[in-house]
């Protein structure tokens, strides 16, 4: 077998939750400009004049109460180390290396690339750890790690898994997440998935936007790499495994950031809007993401919980993220040694 490394990559997180630190992951998260696409001068005193200076000190006291939740941990570096770990062993081949990096902030990717870069492979498999393909996710942290591997002078083979947003493994993971809850005894089933901005989809497919797209009705096929319309197929799988008609269950999108239009529903809204119509038990998925962090536990988890409250309704139940699952570990183990 060639002597290979795998290379996991999720979006990052701040090194601690001070203050200082929440900055510093802010500042590098929020002036890529695959996150933030507009003018590059604009982003800069945008993010560094007026997101960052007010936004950082918030996040720090949510990002303390989320690690105070995982021991003072990172969950999503915690996890990911699990998933490394995990793959390595199962694998169990001296020459298959797995390494896990951060988009943002640390282990960052200029670290490990020096680290893979020295260890000299005839192959290496990069997966990013994004079910769905965005260009502010996948497309990043895959230009982050080729600009790096471009100026090694032995450049090997180069393997990309570019989504897994329909893998029999990953929604049979999340299956079974939802199993350990009654399933029937919720009002509605929500799928909220992470917000993009609508400018950002259709320059996926310049021929077709959002306005009249049709992927909320079916799966378009040639539009394998549209986030949303990776979503909802993503939703209609698991609704499938789980016998969940198509009228109990509603996609939606949260953690928008600024006025310009993103993905709608809003996830919010959605959530308001059935606690003042008279729901009073929702069951809400977050399948964007593999770990649990600041979007799940305390953005769904807290937030809309009490959005639905004041509306009216009475629980939100977050159908907690794959972690450490071992359908997850197996889903994971199984695409790479598809490639392997």
């Amino acid at each position: 077998m060639a002597k290979t490394g795998v290379l996991l990559i999720n979006l990052g997180t701040p090194d601690s939750p001070s203050t200082r630190e929440v900055r510093k992951y802010l500042t590098e998260f929020l002036n890529d400009p695959r996150v933030i696409d507009i003018n590059p001068v604009g982003r800069f005193f945008l993010v560094n004049g007026i997101i960052v200076p007010f936004r950082a000190p918030k996040s720090a006291k949510i990002y303390k109460e989320l690690w105070d939740l995982w021991n003072g941990d990172s969950p999503l570096l915690t996890y990911g180390n699990i998933l490394r770990d995990q793959i390595q062993e199962r694998l169990g081949d001296e020459d298959v290396r797995v390494e896990l990096a951060m988009r943002y902030q640390n282990p960052s990717l200029d670290h490990v690339l020096s680290k893979m870069e020295k260890a000299g492979y005839d192959q290496i498999i990069i997966l990013p750890l994004f079910p769905h393909y965005a260009s502010a996710s996948t497309g990043s942290a895959v230009e982050k790690a080729m600009n790096l591997i471009r100026k090694w002078w032995v450049i090997p083979e180069i393997k990309i898994i570019s989504d897994f947003f329909d893998h029999p493994g990953y929604i049979q993971a999340f299956v079974e997440k939802a199993r350990q809850h009654d399933i029937d005894s919720y009002d509605h089933i929500i799928f909220s998935y992470h917000g993009l901005p609508e400018r950002q989809i259709d320059k996926v497919h310049p021929e077709l936007n959002c306005s009249n797209c049709n992927c909320h009705q079916e799966y378009n096929t040639d539009q394998r790499l549209c986030y949303r319309n990776a979503c909802y197929e993503t939703s209609r799988l698991i609704a499938k495994e789980l016998g969940i008609s198509s009228e109990k269950y509603t996609v939606s999108f949260q953690s928008r950031l600024g006025k310009t239009p993103w993905l709608t529903p809003y996830s919010d809204k959605v959530i308001e809007d059935f606690g003042k119509s008279g729901k009073k038990k929702m069951l809400v998925f977050s399948p964007a993401f593999i770990a649990d962090c600041l979007e799940t536990t305390i953005e769904i988890g807290e937030e809309y919980q009490e959005i639905f409250e004041t509306a009216g309704g009475e629980k939100i139940q977050l159908v907690e993220s794959l972690n450490d699952s071992p359908i997850w570990m197996d889903a994971v183990e199984s695409m790479i040694r598809e490639i392997l």
